[in-house]
């Protein structure tokens, strides 16, 4: 590890689950709903070489260092940018071979993001900094500090500053990225968009709209979140909006993802899976310049490749969904909840699938009266 200083076919499992798909395919409208497969697509990302210098943000946490890990078994070199280099020696992988760069980094500071990539040659880049830590050895201090920096002035939240800057380092000159794998993958969250839904939005999707962290919303998080990914859309950049859906470490990894849009999906997934599908982007143009979800159905094995199911995403250039294909696919998303209840409304914060099947109460209290921020990630402006 180097430390340097820096100031700067499924498709019938889909009929039996969502027959309107039937029709969607029929009248060419697609239903946005897919399971990785082995399927080979006209462009394949084991056909496209993988990049060779990555950079990370966020790499100390805890998906950002499965990242790191993803990439170094891979061969390919990685940039970690960093807040803490203590914390860096502990949280990412041993490196025995010059692989790992770690670079004190001020993801809030354009100057910093752009001086660091550009000096160190990096090909791409993989956000997983989420703009608020998940740091279980925060200090008290250190998280209020945290919390109403980015409460008082959102705009200047990680995200906000470090994306755009991030976007500045890999924009396409020609503006002509239709064939180019991503440069810039960022790692945001299903739910994002549902806070700002129309009430009527909200009642017509309603196990979608009205699950805990949605529904408490602490800090603002998913609006600020939401901002930051219409700041990398309306950048240059070739790009990948990832949005995982519950990351829960006790679900199975190496599990099948499932694919979709229109921020409909409620589900769990594993942050080693989460990790290697951000990977896998990076050599996919089938990902480029789209937004999905993702969940991990137990029990299926996941495909070689992402690029044939990616490959049947909508690019966020196209518009939204039409409201078929979105009903569509949140009746199958709701079809595929764990437990046997698979009532993502009734669960409260810190409450499980399993407790809510036996009637137990989370461990944050009853639904309506959690206790939403002694977990809820906190703003680390």
């Amino acid at each position: 590890m180097k430390i340097a200083n820096s100031h700067t076919a499924w498709c019938s499992f889909v009929l039996l689950v969502c027959p309107m798909v039937a029709t969607a395919f029929s009248t060419g409208g697609g239903a946005n709903f897919f399971a990785s497969t082995a399927l080979n697509s006209s462009v394949s990302a084991m056909d496209i070489a993988m990049p060779q210098k990555i950079a990370v943000t966020g790499a100390t946490g805890r998906t950002g260092a499965l990242v790191v890990k993803e990439l170094l078994d891979r061969g390919v070199d990685v940039v970690a940018l960093v807040r803490d280099l203590s914390k860096a020696e502990t949280s990412l992988p041993n490196d025995d071979d010059g692989s790992l760069t770690v670079i004190q980094c001020d993801l809030g500071s354009e100057k910093d993001i752009i001086s660091t990539i550009t000096s160190n040659d990096c090909d791409a880049a993989i956000w997983c900094a989420t703009g608020f830590s998940d740091n279980p050895t925060q200090t008290f201090i250190e998280k209020i500090q945290g919390i109403f920096g980015v409460a008082i002035t959102p705009k200047k939240s990680i995200d906000a500053v470090g994306i755009p800057a991030l976007a500045k380092c890999f924009e396409a000159e020609d503006g002509d990225s239709s064939d180019t794998p991503p440069k810039v993958i960022m790692l945001s969250s299903a739910g994002v968009t549902r806070p700002s839904w129309s009430e009527e939005k909200k009642a017509m999707f309603e196990g979608s709209a009205d699950i805990p962290i949605v529904r408490l919303n602490p800090f603002n998080i998913l609006n600020i979140k939401a901002d930051s990914e219409e700041r990398l859309r309306q950048s240059r950049v070739p790009y990948t909006i990832f949005r995982p859906t519950g990351l829960n470490d006790k679900w199975p990894a190496g599990a099948r993802p499932i694919f979709s849009q229109g921020d409909v999906a409620v589900g769990r997934i594993n942050r080693a899976d989460v990790a290697k599908i951000l990977v896998d982007c990076l050599s996919a143009p089938e990902a480029t310049g789209k937004t999905f979800e993702a969940f991990s159905l137990q029990g299926y094995p996941p495909a070689p490749s992402v690029s044939t199911a990616l490959s049947r995403l909508q690019k966020d250039s196209d518009g939204p969904l039409s409201d078929a294909t979105l009903s569509c696919t949140y009746s199958a998303m709701q079809q595929l909840l764990p437990g046997e209840t698979q009532d993502a409304a009734a669960l409260a914060m810190g409450q499980t699938y399993e407790e809510l099947d036996e009637g137990k109460t989370g461990r944050l209290g009853e639904r309506g009266s959690e206790n939403a921020e002694a977990v809820a990630p906190k703003p680390s402006s």
